[in-house]
């Protein structure tokens, strides 16, 4: 039976922060809020959780998870960075997107497309989950809570709740975070592209949200 932590989207009490992320250390799946809706999470090096959150979702091991990352730093680490990047992400983070990077060696292989190596990275501006980063110190294995036969991501913290209690050790009900997924920029050639227009601003990139 999952835990229910309902905790203030602004000013989250850093007391269910930290059980929170023991909850993650221990091998755990969360559900928790971001600045464009609900995901799924587990410690990065955790095979099973991850395995775990797959057959939540129903997905297959071409399925890619997302790293949910503090700052630049921490992207910096898991993916390989040029100074032209590195502009481009920094005028837009923290914020609602993904972006697709070259995979560095600090990311397990199971983690990158298998053929690009490549790996989408993010940072949310959300303080709850900014909390939670910082108090775990490494990135969140993450996947955003859309389940099996949902075309829109889960939004009602009881309706999770209902269906999830089961499945998952931890549901952190912040409220609302909407139903609008994140742009996803591909940023690994000389020219940004998008992969999915979200709730992500595209002019950062030159373009125009449609």
């Amino acid at each position: 039976m999952a835990q229910f932590f309902s905790i203030h989207s602004n000013n989250p009490h850093l007391r269910l922060i930290r059980q929170a992320a023991n909850i993650v250390r221990a091998g755990g799946i969360i559900v928790y809020p971001t600045d464009s809706c609900y995901a799924l999470g587990c410690q990065i090096g955790d095979k099973d959780a991850m395995t775990r959150i797959r057959n939540i979702r129903q997905v297959d091991d071409k399925h890619h998870f997302t790293l949910v990352c503090r700052d630049l730093a921490e992207i910096s680490y898991y993916a390989k960075i040029n100074n032209r990047q590195y502009r481009l992400l920094k005028a837009s983070t923290p914020g609602s997107y993904t972006f697709i990077l070259q995979a560095s060696r600090e990311v397990p292989r199971r983690l990158q497309h298998p053929k690009r190596n490549t790996i989408g990275l993010r940072i949310p501006e959300h303080p709850v989950v900014q909390a939670l980063l910082e108090e775990l110190d490494e990135p969140l294995l993450s996947s955003t809570l859309i389940l099996p036969g949902d075309e829109l991501p889960l939004n009602d913290a009881e309706e999770i709740r209902q269906r999830l209690e089961h499945q998952v050790e931890l549901i952190m009900d912040a409220g609302s975070c909407g139903i609008e997924m994140t742009s996803v920029i591909d940023l690994t050639d000389d020219v940004p592209e998008i992969i999915r227009e979200g709730k992500g601003s595209l002019a950062p990139f030159g373009m125009m949200n449609g």
